[in-house]
């Protein structure tokens, strides 16, 4: 399993609206960048990805799954941009602030810390680790 992180404005797509979704998830729609997209063209179901609030709150609030590998984005006739599926998994009981990933000498290569505007992003397993003890959540 590979793990990720993804981004959204939460006044644009926050965690309770993913929740809300419940099982059958949602499309990861409206990405238009290639390394996004590219991230989300290697992912496989079931991986997992952190669900980071961004721009307001700046902190990861919960965990999702991927429940439908990359296919077009239906928000565009474009070719070029595909999308996956996620569905909710569960809160991390504590939200782990970008402050604090920043701050922990451990996650300096995180791309989070390093490249904070890629909106969908690979997380090593080290780092998922490190990041659900500081959320103190399970793995």
């Amino acid at each position: 399993m590979a793990y990720w992180l993804f981004k959204s404005e939460p006044d644009v797509w926050g965690w309770d609206a993913q929740v809300a979704k419940g099982e059958a998830g949602e499309e990861w729609d409206g990405v238009r960048n290639y390394q996004a997209r590219n991230n989300m063209r290697a992912m496989k179901l079931g991986d997992q990805g952190f669900f980071y609030h961004s721009r307001t709150g700046l902190e990861i609030v919960g965990i999702v799954e991927v429940c439908a590998e990359a296919h077009r984005d239906s928000t565009t006739d474009d070719e070029r941009w595909d999308c996956v599926d996620v569905k909710a998994v569960r809160p991390v009981n504590t939200a782990v602030s970008l402050e604090k990933i920043k701050a922990d000498p451990r996650l300096k290569d995180m791309v989070l810390v390093n490249n904070s505007r890629l909106s969908v992003q690979p997380v090593t397993d080290e780092e998922w680790a490190m990041i659900c003890e500081m959320g103190n959540t399970k793995p």
